[in-house]
């Protein structure tokens, strides 16, 4: 419930997630790989217990207030999930025939499986959720003229971008774009593939297009991308996952024409390219002067991009729209120049992921509910925010403070002789209990916070002498980027602030570089004054109140 509370989709998200949150890991900045962070919220997620009895209560007797949600994706579900516990009458609108958006279409069942899909989408519309589903809205002014006292547009990115090159027109029956097509799959409209397939693109949603190809009867698929491999957009696991299937990936490549003989696509040509640098540091895909690349195809699927489409929203409206077509949107509060009218998710500014999308429906809540309450939506509420120590005696803490060396699990997959003939059986089997109990304790324990008192501090210079990675040091003041070479262990990451205490009796001030610190409490432990404390730092998301 804790995941459930914040994310709204742990057992989704701990499959799909774009991992955001692990790049600052500290973990990764001693060895290669941080803390799975990602896959243990799906190890809670699996193994809960019935958590219906602790989701919000919705009252029976609504506030009066209703409230269109258009698109059933991850940023209007959890607009939803926020809003109906206070008392608001919630009307959905998707044209698919359940919920869940992108997610129940553009994601594979081999990744997702559809009963995790609905199970955590249905915890959210059975909080008395009106749903139109198979409803496609055409007029946004038709849902106002309905008298609702706020709509949230969450309707994604939902148009794959097209690839107008020679030959395009004629190959048309046999070139798909990379998200319709996969929709297609996912609706069971699409059940087969050609033997040789071509994907272009980089990104998450070619690597979608190419493993879904080998299950349904590719067998030699490849990606073919602009870009160098190491700047291709598509997650690093993504591009691991697909060369573990069997899939080729070729970079450098640039797309020229569509081949097409007798009617028929045969394949197509490239152009060999390699990326050149400016003094800026901008990028440029400047030809090798090698001969063009032909490459057989029966099947072309295009994953080059996502757009936005907006033609259902009329200039009535009052919803301006700025660059590249997209709509005029407060970046705080989600709301366009229509007073009543809120975006998020990818609708609001463009293609990103799940977890971006949940971010927003929780601060589109707010504004919504604030809008109501006829509130500045400015005055918004803080995050709950609290340090708790966690000492329990001298020598004793709440937490496991013990630094393990164990190197990042791998999370156990399915044979591939069987997933690649189920396009529905799930690859990742995700850790077993004791295996994430073990890579939950790599973390370093970055929620526990050292807390130094200067009043209580004696200066014996203790907790300097027995911390393990030297990050804690007593010297005069100065300067930051003085005081950086003066440490114990000098400090090489910028990006890190250093914890600098008030000035002690000595005039010396105590400096501790955070960069380093394994949070292992021996500084506490060794202070004969307890100067120094281990304290959690808890944070719960802001959401509507």
């Amino acid at each position: 419930m804790i995941n459930w509370e914040s994310n709204v989709f742990p057992g989704i998200l701990g499959r799909t997630c774009d991992r955001p949150c692990e790049p600052a890991c500290r973990r990764g900045r001693v060895e290669d790989e941080p803390v799975a962070i990602c896959r243990l919220k799906r190890v809670a997620a699996d193994n809960k217990d019935d958590v219906r009895q602790f989701m919000p209560k919705v009252p029976f007797e609504k506030n009066g207030k209703r409230i269109a949600l258009i698109g059933g994706g991850p940023a209007s579900l959890t607009v939803a999930r926020d809003l109906a516990p206070l008392g608001y009458e919630i009307h959905l609108y998707d044209e698919q025939d359940a919920g869940g958006g992108m997610m129940r279409s553009q994601i594979p069942s081999f990744r997702l499986p559809i009963e995790v899909l609905n199970e955590e989408v249905d915890y959210i519309l059975d909080m008395g959720i009106h749903t139109q589903f198979k409803t496609y809205v055409s007029s946004l002014q038709e849902i106002l003229d309905m008298g609702y006292d706020a709509v949230f547009v969450g309707t994604g990115a939902p148009r794959g971008r097209d690839l107008v090159i020679p030959g395009r027109k004629e190959a048309a029956e046999h070139i798909h774009i990379g998200v319709d097509w996969l929709a297609s799959v996912a609706f069971e409209h699409t059940h087969k593939i050609g033997k040789k397939v071509i994907v272009l693109g980089g990104g998450n949603t070619a690597m979608d297009c190419c493993r879904t190809s080998r299950r349904l009867g590719g067998e030699e698929v490849k990606v073919v991308v602009r870009s160098p491999y190491a700047e291709m957009k598509a997650s690093p696991w993504e591009k691991a996952d697909a060369l573990h299937e069997d899939i080729q990936i070729l970079d450098n490549h640039v797309p020229k024409i569509f081949v097409v003989e007798d009617g028929k696509l045969k394949g197509m040509t490239f152009e060999k390219v390699h990326a050149v640098f400016n003094e800026k540091g901008k990028r440029s895909l400047v030809p090798t002067g090698e001969p063009e690349v032909f490459i057989e195809a029966d099947d072309v699927l295009v994953a080059i991009g996502l757009e936005n489409t907006f033609p259902w929203v009329e200039k009535s409206t009052g919803v301006e729209f700025g660059e590249w077509g997209m709509p005029v949107v407060d970046a705080v509060t989600f709301q366009s120049t229509n007073k009543s009218v809120f975006f998020g998710g990818d609708s609001a500014f463009g293609p990103k992921n799940v977890i971006t999308a949940v971010a927003h429906g929780h601060q589109a809540a707010i504004s919504i509910n604030l809008y109501l309450k006829e509130k500045p939506l400015t005055e918004r509420p803080s995050p709950f925010v609290n340090l708790v120590s966690q000492k329990m005696g001298i020598h004793e803490w709440s937490y496991d403070s013990e630094v393990e060396n164990d190197l990042r699990y791998a999370v156990p997959h399915a044979a591939k002789t069987a997933t690649l003939t189920d396009r529905k059986m799930e690859v990742e089997l995700g850790f077993d209990i004791q295996t994430a109990l073990k890579e939950a304790r790599r973390c370093l324990n970055c929620d526990v916070q050292t807390v130094f008192v200067k009043d209580r501090c004696i200066e014996c210079d203790a907790c300097m002498d027995i911390c393990p990675t030297s990050c804690i040091t007593f010297t005069a003041n100065g300067g930051e980027e003085d005081l950086r070479t003066r440490l114990k262990a000098p400090s090489l990451n910028l990006t890190q602030d250093l914890y600098i205490s008030d000035t002690l009796p000595t005039s010396r001030v105590m400096v501790k570089d955070e960069d380093v610190c394994l949070h292992c409490g021996l500084c506490a432990e060794r202070c004969p004054t307890s100067a120094w404390d281990m304290q959690q730092f808890l944070y719960k998301v802001t959401k509507a109140c």
